[in-house]
């Protein structure tokens, strides 16, 4: 189970916090979906919790147990709302094998099956990738790591719906035995998957 407990935080820079004393659980298993307006905190949210940014106050935990930035960063996976902004590999085998240089070609196989790429040769670079596809490289290399919380930040966004569709399909199926939490503006389109629902808005977070 991940938990939040209390957690704030507040930059020097802001004239506000951005987050006030945010607590939630979710267990193995199971789907958070945190809604909000734009600029409501939630991409600050999912990088607290994957340790890219440290609270000014609070906790986050694990199964229980307080979790340090560290432990944070390894244990969750980040996927961005434009995720090819991140790419940095100039071909999909290359990206993939960034910070993984051990990575075998099974396993390399295995993910790319998971996220439905492996018609796609590794040998294409990135930007001649469909959004869609994009998305799902983007969750292949976070899998590499089998992360046991899942973060997504606006997963579903710019992509039409047929493709909507097929990657709320592809999440169903990464659910079990992993934490997912999301963050979007459009929450009703993960109504299938039956998630928790939370709103954040003005740094604070309440059940919906």
């Amino acid at each position: 189970m991940l938990s939040l407990e209390q957690v704030s935080y507040y930059p020097a820079t802001a004239s506000r916090p951005l987050l006030q004393q945010v607590s939630m659980g979710v267990k193995l298993g199971h789907m958070a979906v945190v809604a909000g307006a734009s600029g409501a905190g939630k991409t600050t949210l999912l990088e607290v919790v994957a340790g890219l940014v440290r609270p000014s106050h609070g906790r986050i935990c694990w199964q229980g147990k307080p979790m340090g930035q560290r432990q944070r960063h390894r244990r969750c996976g980040l996927v961005f709302q434009f995720p090819e902004r991140h790419f940095l590999g100039l071909t999909m085998g290359q990206e993939l094998r960034l910070g993984h240089h051990r990575l075998t070609e099974e396993h390399q196989s295995t993910v790319l099956t998971q996220v439905g790429l492996n018609h796609v040769s590794p040998k294409l670079p990135p930007e001649r990738l469909s959004g869609g596809q994009q998305r799902r490289l983007a969750l292949a290399v976070q899998l590499l790591g089998n992360p046991q919380v899942l973060l997504l930040d606006e997963p579903t966004a710019g992509l039409d719906w047929s493709v909507r569709e097929s990657f709320l399909q592809l999440l169903g199926q990464l659910q079990p035995g992993r934490v997912l939490v999301v963050a979007t503006h459009e929450p009703q389109l993960f109504a299938p998957l039956q998630p928790h629902c939370w709103q954040l808005q003005n740094g604070q977070l309440k059940p919906c």
